[in-house]
Formats: structure tokens, C-alpha cells, sequence
């Protein structure tokens, strides 16, 4: 307690110097905790977006993942409705389960025949009832922007395509598209075109006559489950950005059935995956070894395999590998800064008080006694710099937080509050706070030790 004592009145002897290097520690660590507070929100909200759409698992036939993206026919899953009762119907599945849903992703050709032009297209068959509950997954109170399904509500022939597509398709005027011109008039396309004949007669089979919206009606062309070309008739209600132009000038979505209808026809439809989203993202281990034992048991014939959301979205994988790499590297910035500054408080405090630390060695203190006198006074720093930039770190969080700033994760179309999450962050405040004491200690070691070994004789004589 002495020793206490007696350090914390040597640091006050000079203010200005204590404060000086206080400054230097409490601007590091606040700089420090907030950007781990923005990068922890940052993930967590790239998470509940990438779960809202993707879920946490999904089912998918075995090597889907590698080979299976333009081949939905070979590689769907049949009698998929049977699986997904067995799934939700689970004891130690249900209690963790909010969503169940099934998906077909498939390619084909969107053309509109009126204007003479077509477009290669990935489209997405949902169920959107199902889709829009998984919008509502807000885990970590990162409440968004999102917004229900633009095929909510409407009817089975109609689809949602990327504006990218949209103006490809030169859909841009009767679907409201901003910022999209359409491209200069050829001679070859001046005058409009009809689809050829056999593409109409498939057409024709597969859906009602054409009504008063077929200003944006267009024909998706795609090989069914024989290989044989089939076309559908599709009434585009909305034009959406999707965030990434690759994806914004090739993705559309439509109605499950529709889909299944254009690839499998009159036989068993099937799904490419069954998406399912858990309650909480640390459930996805024990979610998945209960999947795995299904799948080895009663349905070892079905040839399936698990995939999580970090495996069907690589960028959240990689943009928490950049996060910690630039938080490491202003960690350690940070750190090397308050190593010098403390280093070199000590050392000019050793030199000031050469006479004083020879009489304490006159007076029968050991060489321990002056080492741990100094480094007590390092931990001192350490704690009160520690102790103020916490605290100044959460207010200016709370203030980033009520600001009503926004930000849009990659590859996503709509924002999220911009949140910097040091409250209730334990292991970040923690561990960045015991780490500036311990690098304070570490700096007042050194000099601590020079002052130790100091020789009496020499100690009281310096000038």
C-alpha cells in the first residue's frame, strides 16, 4: 500500500508530464475501442443480412455447392416436401428452427421478344411468405431496412428482375427504372419483333393469354428435367438493385411453383436447396452434427450434404479476416506509441530523481524495492488511461450511435443504423483495456530496471 502511495505522489509531483502521457494513452485506446466496436456492429450486420436471405444451413444435393449452379434438373432434391417434415418434426431440431423453406436456383434466357433482345439470367424460385419471415431474423437488434418481397401478393406468373437486367432488356420505361436510358435505335430494331413461332406455341402452353400488362411481360427460355428447351410467359412487376452489378445485371426472382413448372413440368418437382434458419447463429454447430446424423441415417439414401451461410457467402468470411487484420495492425500501432511515450516518461522521471532513488538505497531498500516502485507507477498510468478512455470511448459511442447514420454491407441493397457496439462488448473493453496496462508495465520495466542498479555512491552525488 506504501509503495501505492508513494507512486501515485511521484506522478503528481509532475502534472503536466502524467497528463501529457495520459493524453497519448486515452486517445490510443479510445481509437482502439471504436473501431473494434464499428467492426464488431459491421459483422454482426453483414450476418443477420447474408442469414435473412440465406439462412443459416442449407440442404443441398451432394456436390451442388461445386458443380451443381447450372445444372438444377441433375442435381435437385427430390421428394424434398418428406425431408422438410422430417427436419421440422425433429426433437432436437424443432426447439432451435424459425424457418424452413425451399429454393431452385436455375439459368435460362429472359427475352423480350417485343423490343428483339435477350438477356442470360440466374433466377431464384421462393416460397415468399416464408422468404419474408426470414427477413424478420434480427438476432442481434440490428434492426434494418429491409423490406418484404416485391412478389408478395402477386400472382404466379410474376417475377422480379436486377435493374441491370431490366435495362438490358430495355424494360426500363414501363417499370420506372431510374437513371437508365434506353440505348440508341438500330435499323435492325426499329420495329418491334415477335418471339419465334415455336418459342410462342411453348409459351402459349404454359401460361394464360398475355393481359394488359404485357408491356413487361418476357419469356424465361431454360431446359427442363429431359432437356428439352421450355419457356414461360412472365409478367415482371418490379425492377430492384441487388446491390452488385454482376448480380444486379443477371439475378431475378419468381414464385417456387412457376419454377418448378418450367424445369420438371408435369413430373415430381423438386428444390436445389432447403433453407433453414435457427433461432441464434451459435446453434449452427449443434444444428448441423444433429443434420449429420440424419443424414446417416434415415436419409443415407438421399445423397445430401450441410452447407452453412460462411460457405455460401465467402465475402462474411473475408471481411472478418480484413477486420482483424486492421484492427491488429491499430492495435499494435497503438500499442508501440504508448510503449515509447510511457518508456520515455520513466526514463526522465529515473534521471530527475537519481539523488532520491540513492537515498532510498542508503536508507536499505533493495534494488526490488525501486524496480517495483517504478513499475508500479507505469500500472498507474496503465489503469487511470484505461479507466478514461473506456469511459470516453462509450460516450462518444452512444453519440456515433443516436447520430441516425447509415451504412449498406456488401453485396446489400438496403442500409443498416450504424451502431459502434463498446456497451456490452466485454472481451473487446477487457481485453483492450488489460492489454494498455500491460504495455504500460512493460515500458516502465526497463527504466525501472536502469534506476535499480543505479550505484548508491553515484546515485547521491548526481547533479
Amino acid at each position: 500500500m506504501k509503495t501505492f502511495l508513494l507512486a501515485l505522489r511521484n506522478l503528481l509531483r509532475n502534472r503536466r508530464r502524467s497528463v501529457t502521457t495520459l493524453l497519448a494513452m486515452v486517445i490510443g485506446l479510445t481509437a482502439t475501442l471504436l473501431f473494434g466496436g464499428y467492426s464488431s456492429n459491421s459483422i454482426l450486420a453483414m450476418q443477420t443480412g447474408y442469414v435473412q436471405v440465406e439462412g443459416h444451413l442449407q440442404i443441398q444435393r451432394q456436390d451442388y455447392f461445386l458443380y451443381g449452379s447450372g445444372n438444377p434438373a441433375a442435381y435437385g432434391i427430390a421428394d424434398y416436401q418428406r425431408i422438410m417434415a422430417l427436419v421440422k418434426a425433429d426433437p432436437v431440431l424443432q426447439p432451435m428452427l424459425t424457418v424452413v423453406t425451399p429454393k431452385l436456383n436455375l439459368g435460362g434466357i429472359a427475352g423480350n421478344f417485343a423490343a428483339g433482345v435477350s438477356k442470360t439470367v440466374l433466377a431464384a424460385g421462393v416460397v415468399v411468405d416464408e422468404q419474408n419471415q426470414m427477413r424478420e431474423w434480427n438476432d442481434y437488434g440490428s434492426l434494418s431496412y429491409s423490406h418484404p418481397l416485391a412478389l408478395t401478393g402477386t400472382a404466379q406468373e410474376s417475377a422480379v428482375i436486377g435493374t441491370g437486367v431490366a435495362r438490358l432488356l430495355q424494360l426500363c420505361g414501363p417499370l420506372n427504372v431510374p437513371n437508365c436510358h434506353a440505348p440508341p435505335k438500330t435499323p435492325s430494331s426499329s420495329a418491334p419483333k415477335q418471339a419465334p413461332d415455336d418459342i410462342l406455341a411453348l409459351s402459349a402452353l404454359e401460361t394464360p393469354a398475355p393481359s394488359a400488362a404485357s408491356a413487361t411481360q418476357i419469356e424465361l427460355l431454360a431446359a427442363n428435367d429431359h432437356g428439352v428447351p421450355n419457356v414461360a410467359a412472365l409478367n415482371v412487376v418490379k425492377a430492384e438493385n441487388y446491390g452488385l452489378k454482376q448480380l444486379d445485371d443477371i439475378f431475378m426472382e419468381m414464385h417456387l411453383a412457376q419454377a418448378q413448372k418450367l424445369i420438371f413440368g408435369g413430373t415430381a418437382p423438386q428444390v436445389t436447396a432447403i433453407q433453414l434458419q435457427l433461432q441464434h447463429t451459435h446453434q449452427i454447430p449443434q444444428a448441423k452434427a444433429r443434420l449429420n446424423e440424419l443424414l446417416a441415417s434415415s436419409l443415407k439414401d438421399a445423397q445430401l450434404e450441410i452447407q452453412d451461410f460462411e460457405t455460401l457467402v465467402p465475402i462474411y468470411g473475408q471481411t472478418i479476416q480484413f477486420f482483424d487484420s486492421v484492427f491488429g495492425f491499430i492495435a499494435t500501432l497503438i500499442g508501440v506509441i504508448v510503449l515509447f511515450t510511457v518508456g520515455n516518461t520513466m526514463s526522465m522521471a529515473v534521471v530527475e530523481r537519481t539523488v532520491e532513488i540513492g537515498t532510498l538505497r542508503a536508507m536499505g531498500l533493495r534494488r526490488s524495492g525501486i524496480r517495483r516502485l517504478f513499475m508500479v507507477e507505469g500500472m498507474l498510468l496503465g489503469s487511470i488511461g484505461a479507466l478514461l478512455g473506456v469511459c470516453i470511448a462509450l460516450g462518444v459511442a452512444s453519440l456515433i450511435n443516436h447520430s441516425g447514420l447509415t451504412w449498406t454491407p456488401p453485396g446489400y441493397v438496403y442500409a443498416y443504423p450504424l451502431r459502434v457496439r463498446v456497451w456490452g462488448n466485454a472481451p473487446l473493453i477487457l481485453g483492450s483495456a488489460v492489454g494498455l496496462v500491460l504495455v504500460a508495465i512493460v515500458s516502465a520495466w526497463w527504466p525501472a530496471n536502469r534506476a535499480s542498479r543505479l550505484a548508491i555512491v553515484d546515485a547521491l552525488r548526481h547533479v
